[in-house]
This record gives C-alpha cells, sequence and structure tokens, in this order.
C-alpha cells in the first residue's frame, strides 16, 4: 500500500515535466521568425523594352505603387540579388531599370508618365 502514494508522486512529477517541455516547446514555436510564404513567380523572361507591368512583376508591387513603396520594395529586391552579394549583375540592372520605370524616370513602353 505504501507504493501508491509513491506512483501518485512520480505521476504528478511526470505530468509537471510533460507541462514544462509542452511551454518551452510552444514558446519556441511561437517565437520562430515567420517564413515568407512561396509566392509563384512570373514565367517568361524579359521584354525587349521594359514595360509598367514588367517592372511591376519585377519589383513584387502593383503597377499603380506609390514613389516610397517602390523604393522600398527596389531596396529589398536589390539586397537579396545584389551583385556584391552574389547576385547577377544582369539581374541588378534590370532591378534599376524596373525601379526607373515605375518611377517615370527612363521611357518604358507602358509609363503613363
Amino acid at each position: 500500500m505504501r507504493a501508491t502514494p509513491f506512483l501518485a508522486g512520480l505521476a504528478v512529477a511526470a505530468a509537471a515535466l510533460a507541462g514544462r517541455y509542452g511551454v518551452q516547446a510552444w514558446q519556441a514555436f511561437r517565437a520562430r521568425p515567420v517564413a515568407p510564404r512561396m509566392r509563384k513567380f512570373f514565367d517568361g523572361g524579359f521584354q525587349q523594352t521594359m514595360t509598367r507591368r514588367e517592372a511591376a512583376l519585377i519589383l513584387g508591387i502593383r503597377e499603380s505603387a506609390s514613389p516610397d513603396k517602390v523604393k522600398e520594395a527596389h531596396r529589398r529586391v536589390m539586397v537579396a540579388n545584389h551583385p556584391d552579394a552574389g547576385g547577377s549583375h544582369y539581374l541588378a540592372s534590370k532591378i534599376n531599370e524596373a525601379k526607373d520605370v515605375m518611377l517615370g524616370k527612363t521611357k518604358g513602353s507602358g509609363s503613363a508618365f
């Protein structure tokens, strides 16, 4: 009969440890960085003359985005594809061209400026 309180204590200790582990696992799950959702990329190459639509696709924004959104998107995409960080010089030039088209600094065939 003395084993019953011992087993009950052992069960309480095991439940407490399992609860502690569960709380720690939940906190680690909540603290993890948010992973970006996978997006389907545009199939196809670059057009001969960059249009406003193509520039918006490159930067990942809407065609009607504000200049601040264009600059923010340009910076984000350029950081990920900069030649000094292992990116391509060609892609960097296309990203810069997309920013210029969206800001109206160059003549894109679909530019509204």
